[in-house]
């Protein structure tokens, strides 16, 4: 019972000093406690409003008929689209797209409405900016679907029908329903924010481990545990030490990112809390080793801010959540599978945005966990390196 007790007494003291170095290093405070709680709001409020509305577009109407400036009213009627500017060419317009006052331009032949009489096919230009995703999206679906609605009407007019069901089946002999699921508002919050979130733990614990890790390189810090080491299962009392701390801690920001901060802004969250904490729990412990594995390559606390901001666009990649992991190159899937945020992302958003249950990720689950064990020998293996390389520069 002694031996027992000892060994939680050392594995609590290895806990407070690894959160005493930390809540003590600015820098690490700054990125553990602050970026968390703050970061996921700002990019939640950003893409609070889903979709984009009124986004201005320049016209060039060389038609000047009745039917080209009945298209440009429909345009203009729309919640997404607001006519912002009639040019009299495509230059001018062109030169308003770059002073970024407008996001589009409509084009409108000569021929527009003699094409029409002539029962011939008509062509409107739409030129977008794609640059932007959201406002090229906004643009081209509304004339796609003022150009629909019109089409449906020369239909009726030329028919010849007598009631309004022929007419109907006229204009539209496929009825199509358009019914979204999982991401019912169409909006690119929703798709995109649970994988950042998700994203965010793990540079959170590579920042904070990372620099509480290179400042103890830098200041020699190491060596207080050179006596814990030294007694009987001294390497378990460390590894168990640093892990109940770093996942208390960060358990507490799982929490706030992953559960309250989607909830605040109103996205769509359909996990349950028991299937959560299960996925949670071996994501978090293949991070918190990673973080550890990572910092035998951090030697000045400065190096790790530049390595998680260079990672973080690609880690968001190869998840595959941003762009199809089927078109991903297969080298890059095999490298995708050494880092945790590729399964939690992909376990996160099957549990939270596609209302999945737990069977539904064992294959996530069980990448984690495989990450989990591998990362926590590595893991080890860096502590003891870190060890034992004190003892050598005290001899």
């Amino acid at each position: 019972m002694n031996k027992i007790r000892t060994f939680w007494e050392d594995t609590a003291k290895v806990w407070l000093h690894e959160m005493r170095d930390m809540f003590k290093d600015e820098g690490a405070l700054l990125f553990v406690i602050l970026l968390p709680l703050s970061y996921p709001l700002l990019y939640s409020w950003i893409y609070n409003n889903e979709v984009v509305r009124e986004v201005p577009v320049a016209v060039v109407d060389n038609s000047h008929s009745q039917t080209s400036r009945e298209f440009v009213r429909h345009v203009d009627a729309s919640s997404d689209v607001r006519v912002a500017a009639i040019c009299n060419n495509l230059e001018e317009a062109s030169r308003l797209v770059g002073q970024q006052e407008v996001y589009g331009i409509i084009l409108l032949p000569e021929d527009f409405d003699r094409q029409l009489g002539r029962m011939e096919q008509a062509h409107v230009s739409v030129y977008c900016n794609m640059g932007l995703m959201l406002t090229y999206k906004a643009i081209f679906q509304t004339c796609t679907a003022v150009a629909a609605d019109m089409n449906a009407h020369i239909q009726i007019a030329l028919s010849g029908n007598y009631t309004n069901r022929d007419d109907q089946i006229t204009a539209s002999p496929i009825n199509v329903a358009d019914v979204p699921i999982f991401n019912n508002t169409g909006g690119y919050g929703n798709f995109i924010l649970p994988g950042v979130l998700v994203l965010i733990i793990q540079q959170v614990m590579l920042l904070g481990i990372g620099i509480t890790y290179g400042t103890s390189y830098e200041k020699r810090r190491f060596g207080r545990l050179t006596d814990m080491y030294e007694r009987r299962f001294g390497l378990a009392r460390i590894m168990v030490g640093r892990t109940m701390g770093f996942l208390v801690l960060f358990l507490l920001i799982a929490t706030w990112v992953l559960l309250a901060v989607p909830r605040l802004f109103h996205f769509v969250q359909l996990l349950h809390a028991y299937d959560f904490a299960l996925f949670v729990l071996p994501y978090l412990l293949a991070c918190i080793f990673f973080s550890i594995t990572f910092s035998f390559f951090v030697r000045q606390r400065e190096n790790v801010m530049l390595l998680v901001v260079f990672t973080s666009v690609p880690f968001l990649f190869m998840s595959g959540v941003s762009w199809p992991k089927s078109n991903i190159p297969e080298m890059w899937q095999w490298f995708s599978c050494l880092f945790p945020s590729t399964y939690g992302i992909q376990g996160f958003i099957k549990l939270n945005t596609l209302g999945g249950v737990f069977g539904d990720i064992t294959s996530e689950v069980r990448a984690l966990w495989m990450q989990a064990a591998v990362y926590g020998v590595l893991a080890t293996l860096v502590t003891r390196w870190q060890v034992r390389r004190k003892e050598e520069n005290n001899n």
